[in-house]
């Protein structure tokens, strides 16, 4: 089954060459030209993964991603024109798990969509074998998911395989830029700015106490690393 992307813009042209590339990589395609109309394709189509527009009519991409997010852990690129360190940052902050910046190139775009486009649902029963227990967190490989005291916790895509890779790396440092090598898992464009947000968004969620961190550590001027202890 072919996945579906979901192209939210309301700039035709954009919208029109991606629908068409997407489409010649034997993706669906549903579109939406601002974020309201993106609320109501989200609900009524399911996609896999959306493309998200910041600057919109209506309702922009920002308040978008954030309604989303209160009901899917869907992958989000947004798209921006804009290429402010803080456009960046915000969208991340509401939970994309990437962006690109306007213009850009179809290569790089596509690249983007598989490469958020990875997380699978498992095939294999589970087993002893395919789940790692840290203290209070257990990673369950099979079933796809972090728990913390047993409770399922409600992570992004990109926040699931940034915790799984260090957690299968334990006590090993990765500098950010090695993060985004192995963890974004193609030739990033962006900033290293990114792994930070990830990893505070992360931390949120994972640790008892975000400020004093036990398992997603820092080591300064290197990188992080997963404390196992």
């Amino acid at each position: 089954m072919s996945r579906k992307i979901l192209v939210v813009d309301d700039e035709k042209n954009i919208v029109d060459i991606v629908a068409f590339n997407l489409h010649k990589e034997g993706y669906d395609v549903v579109v939406a030209r601002d974020g309201e109309a993106c609320l109501e394709a989200f609900s009524k189509e399911n996609p896999d993964l959306v493309l998200l527009d910041i600057m919109m009519p209506k309702m922009d991409g920002l308040e978008a991603c954030r309604k989303i997010r209160e009901k899917s852990q869907v992958p989000i690129i947004m798209l921006t024109a804009r290429a402010e360190e803080l456009d960046k940052v915000l969208g991340l902050e509401m939970g994309a798990d990437d962006y690109v910046v306007k213009p850009f190139g179809v290569r790089e775009l596509l690249a983007r969509v598989k490469a958020n486009l990875r997380r699978k649902e498992p095939t294999e029963p589970v087993s002893d074998i395919n789940i790692l227990k840290f203290g209070s967190i257990t990673i369950d490989l099979g079933r796809y998911e972090i728990r913390r005291n047993d409770v399922a916790l409600d992570l992004t895509n990109r926040e699931y395989e940034l915790t799984k890779f260090l957690a299968t790396n334990n006590t090993q440092v990765f500098s950010r830029e090695q993060l985004l090598e192995k963890v974004w898992g193609y030739e990033y464009f962006g900033d290293v700015r990114t792994v930070d947000v990830t990893i505070r968004r992360l931390r949120a969620k994972i640790e008892e106490n975000p400020e004093s961190p036990k398992y997603i550590q820092t080591r300064r001027g290197v990188g992080y690393f997963f404390n196992n202890e």
